[in-house]
C-alpha cells in the first residue's frame, strides 16, 4: 500500500531520498518532475545565452560603428599627404587586448595604414553618404565584424577616405558568457523553489487518500461499494475496479449462500423421510415392512442424488456473469444435437417416450460450448421425459429461424403447461401448480443459464399437439475458429 501520511520523526523530504525498494509513486512523481526541470533549466540557459549574445553585438556593434565614425572625422580634418600621423596612427592601433584590426586607405594614395588584408575592395561596397557600414568578414582564419565609413577629404577634394575598423568575437562571447553566469544562480534557484513547492504539494495531496485508507482499514466483512464522493478524480479508475472487484466477491458469496439454502431446502424433505423410514424398519423389523422401507429409501436417495447433482450444475452455471464464458469452438447442431440424443435413447425407452430428430440436411454453426450444450440438452429432455408421460411423442429439432438465428427445440405432446405459468418457467424451484411428479425445479433454470452464457434466448411455448414447446435461438456463428 502506498504510504500517505509521514511517520512521526520522519522528514518531510523523505519520500525523495527514501531508498529504492517498494514502487512509491511519490518517488516516481517527483522523478518525472525533476528530469523535465533540469531540461527546462538547460533550455532556459541556452535562451539566455543566445540573448545575451544578441545583447552583446548589438552594443559591440554600435560601439564599432561610433569608433570609425570618430576615426574617420578625424583623419579628414588632418592634412595626411598620403601618411597617417603619429596620433592618429596611436588611436588606430591601441587595443587594450591586442584584438582589433584596421585599415585606412586613400583613393588617390592607397594604403596609409593598418592590416592590407582589410584592404577597401573587400569590404563589399561600403555607403557613400559617410554612415558605417557592419559586416562580417574573414581575416586569415579568424572571423571578425567590420564596419567601415567612407568620407571625403577635406584637405583634398578629389580624395576619398575609407576608415575601416574590425574585432574579433571573443569580448562579444565574453559578455554573453558573463551575463549567462550572473542569470544562472537565479534560474537555479527558481527552479529549486518550484521543485520544493512540487515536493511539498504532492505530500500534501497524498493526503486526500489518507480518509479512503482509513476507511477501508476500518471494515471487517463490508462489501459494499467505495463509491465516488470523496475519491480524487485521479484515482477513481482504482477505486471503480476495487467496487467491480466487492461487488464479484458479493456475487460469489451470495451464491455461496443461496447454494447452501437451495441445498437445505431441498435436501431437507429426503432426509427427514430417509430417518422416517429407518424409523419404521427399526420398529418393526418383519421383512414386509423392512422392503418397504428399503423401497422408499432408495427412491429418497435417487431423489436426493439428482437434487444435488442439479444443485452443483446451477452453482456452476451461475459462478460467471451472462456472457462471461464465452463460447470458444465452432459448433454444427445439426451434427451435434444428433449425438447427443443416442446416448439418451436407452432412457427414452426406459420411460416409454418415442423420442426424435428432426433436422436440416446442411450444417447449422454456432459458437458453443460442446458440454454445456449437452448439459442444457440433458435437462430439456429430463423434463420432458418426466412430466410428458408415458407412450407421449418427444422431438428434438434443430432449425434455423427467419432472422437467420440457429434454434434449438424440444416438443413433447404431454400435458403441457397453462399459459398462466410460461413466463415463471425458468424460475429456481419453479413448479406447476398440480403436477403429480416430483422434481427439483432446477432443470429449467440451468437451461437459461447455460443459455445466457452463450446469449441465446429461451421461449416457453404451447405445442403444436398440446404439450411444451422450448425453443433455444443462438447469435449466428462468428468465431473462425477450426470446428469441434
Amino acid at each position: 500500500m502506498i504510504e500517505v501520511a509521514a511517520k512521526p520523526g520522519r522528514s518531510w523530504l523523505h519520500g525523495l531520498i527514501e531508498p529504492a525498494g517498494r514502487p512509491s509513486l511519490r518517488r516516481h512523481l517527483l522523478s518525472s518532475l525533476l528530469v523535465p526541470l533540469m531540461m527546462l533549466l538547460v533550455v532556459e540557459s541556452l535562451v539566455t545565452y543566445g540573448g545575451a549574445l544578441i545583447y552583446s553585438n548589438h552594443v559591440h556593434d554600435r560601439d564599432l560603428a561610433d569608433d570609425a565614425m570618430t576615426l574617420a572625422q578625424m583623419l579628414s580634418q588632418e592634412d595626411l599627404g598620403g601618411k597617417v600621423s603619429p596620433q592618429a596612427r596611436f588611436l588606430l592601433e591601441y587595443a587594450p587586448e591586442g584584438h582589433n584590426y584596421f585599415n585606412v586607405s586613400s583613393l588617390n594614395h592607397g594604403l596609409l595604414a593598418g592590416a592590407p588584408e582589410l584592404r577597401p575592395a573587400s569590404l563589399k561596397g561600403a555607403a557613400q553618404d559617410g554612415e558605417p557600414t557592419l559586416f562580417t568578414t574573414m581575416l586569415g582564419r579568424r572571423q571578425v565584424r567590420a564596419a567601415t565609413v567612407r568620407i571625403p577629404n577635406l584637405h583634398d577634394p578629389s580624395d576619398q577616405l575609407t576608415v575601416t575598423m574590425a574585432e574579433t568575437f571573443r569580448d562579444r562571447h565574453q559578455r554573453a558568457r558573463e551575463i549567462l553566469l550572473l542569470s544562472i544562480p537565479a534560474q537555479a534557484i527558481l527552479i529549486a523553489s518550484v521543485f520544493i513547492l512540487v515536493l511539498y504539494g504532492v505530500r500534501v495531496g497524498l493526503r486526500q487518500l489518507d480518509p479512503l485508507t482509513a476507511r477501508l482499514a476500518s471494515r471487517e466483512h463490508d462489501l459494499a461499494p467505495i463509491g465516488d464522493a470523496d475519491v480524487p478524480v485521479e484515482i477513481l479508475p482504482l477505486t471503480r475496479t476495487i467496487d467491480g472487484l466487492f461487488a464479484r466477491q458479493r456475487g460469489m458469496l451470495s451464491l455461496q449462500e443461496r447454494f447452501i439454502a437451495d441445498a437445505a431446502h431441498q435436501l431437507k424433505t429426503p432426509l427427514a423421510g430417509l430417518r422416517v423410514h429407518v424409523e419404521r424398519a427399526q420398529a418393526d423389523p418383519s421383512k414386509e415392512t423392512v422392503n418397504d422401507a428399503l423401497q422408499h429409501i432408495l427412491r429418497l436417495t435417487q431423489r436426493a442424488s439428482r437434487a444435488s447433482s442439479q444443485l452443483l450444475a446451477l452453482t456452476r452455471v451461475q459462478s460467471t456473469e451472462p456472457g462471461d464464458a464465452a463460447p470458444v469452438c465452432l459448433l454444427d447442431l445439426a451434427q451435434v444435437v444428433p449425438e447427443m440424443l443416442s446416448v439418451r435413447v436407452h432412457d427414452a425407452i426406459a420411460a416409454g417416450v418415442d423420442l426424435g430428430y428432426e433436422g436440416p440436411s446442411g450444417p447449422v454453426w454456432i459458437d458453443g460450448d460442446r458440454i454445456s450444450l449437452q448439459e442444457m440438452l440433458d435437462n430439456l429432455i429430463d423434463n420432458s421425459l418426466r412430466y410428458a408421460g408415458r407412450h407421449s411423442i418427444l422431438t428434438i429439432g434443430v432449425s434455423t429461424l427467419p432472422n437467420g438465428s440457429p434454434c434449438l427445440s424440444v416438443e413433447d405432446n404431454g400435458p403441457g403447461v397453462p399459459p398462466a405459468f410460461l413466463e415463471r418457467l425458468g424460475e429456481r424451484f419453479f413448479r406447476v401448480p398440480g403436477v403429480a411428479e416430483e422434481g427439483t425445479g432446477l432443470g429449467l433454470a440451468i437451461v437459461q443459464r447455460i443459455a445466457e452464457r452463450h446469449h441465446a434466448q429461451v421461449r416457453y411455448l404451447n405445442g403444436s399437439h398440446g404439450g411444451l414447446r422450448v425453443e433455444v435461438a443462438f447469435p449466428p456463428a462468428r468465431t473462425s475458429k477450426t470446428p469441434t
